[in-house]
């Protein structure tokens, strides 16, 4: 056998001979590790954050509100004054005129227009009552102390109560009129005296009692009764207010309303002649 041979035989006869235990296998010797070129790090480089599309495009600007100025404000608009408030019209239920007289003639002259009185009248049982007997309570009761206007609310209450007819009283029908003056109480009273009264009356009159700058009392040929009252409005104004009483119908009542009317015309237009 060659040597060639023999060495192939004994490399057959170790290759199969088992490895005996806690033999340890020689560790192939470390390949040496390969030069490696160092990395670089990485350099990252920040993109800017894309601006929002509302914030690329410009807000639309809105047009400003024009400033009112007294130059732009037409004149007529500028000048117009504020609207007077209209009167309210009267409430229903209030009464605005009886015997005559309005509402705001008796609140002036007593305090109280006609729907207190009518109310406070009611209220003391009147509807139920004659003439006499108002007069008492609104005199006693009610605190009203003016002889003439306690006839006249009374008159006025019976109207509109139904108790009477317009311009009725107890006794007939009653004609009321009235006149203001521009002269001194003084002069007008003076113009109804004895031997005076021919200028603007030419009939003649009896006058049974008389109040100077006050009042008279006549008596008409007929039997019917005139009160004549007197009133200071200050300075040189004055009112003479007539009072025929006793007549017989409406009728006569419109007869002596347009008799007085045109003596008192008469007289008015000669006293304030003179002054």
């Amino acid at each position: 056998m060659s040597t060639a041979q023999a060495k192939k035989v004994k490399q057959a006869a170790a290759a199969k001979v088992p490895a005996r235990p806690g033999a340890t296998k020689k560790a192939a010797p470390r390949s040496k590790p390969r030069a490696t070129t160092p990395i670089e790090p990485a350099v990252t480089t920040k993109r800017p954050a894309a601006k929002s599309l509302a914030a690329k495009r410009p807000a639309a600007k809105r047009p400003a509100a024009k400033r009112s100025s007294a130059n732009s404000t037409p004149a007529a608009v500028r000048a117009r004054p504020p609207r007077a408030s209209k009167p309210a019209p009267p409430r229903p239920g209030i009464v605005a005129t009886l015997a005559g007289i309005s509402s705001a003639a008796v609140a002036k002259a007593t305090g109280h227009g006609w729907d207190f009185w009518l109310s406070a009248l009611d209220k003391a049982g009147a509807a139920r009552l004659p003439h006499k007997d108002i007069v008492k309570i609104l005199y006693d009761q009610l605190g009203l102390k003016k002889n003439w206007w306690v006839q006249m609310v009374t008159v006025g209450y019976e109207q509109a109560r139904g108790l009477r007819k317009l311009n009725q009283k107890t006794d007939g029908f009653v004609a009321v009129v009235s006149r203001t003056v521009a002269v001194p109480i003084t002069a007008l009273f003076a113009a109804w005296e004895e031997g005076r009264r021919g200028d603007w009356f030419p009939d003649a009159l009896e006058v049974r009692r008389a109040t100077r700058n006050k009042s008279m009392r006549i008596t008409w040929p007929d039997g019917s009764g005139v009160d004549v009252n007197f009133y200071d409005k200050g300075g040189s104004k004055a009112v003479v207010a007539i009072e025929h009483g006793k007549l017989p119908d409406e009728g006569a009542v419109a007869a002596v309303k347009d008799l007085w009317g045109s003596a008192l015309d008469r007289l008015k237009s000669t006293l304030e002649g003179k002054f």
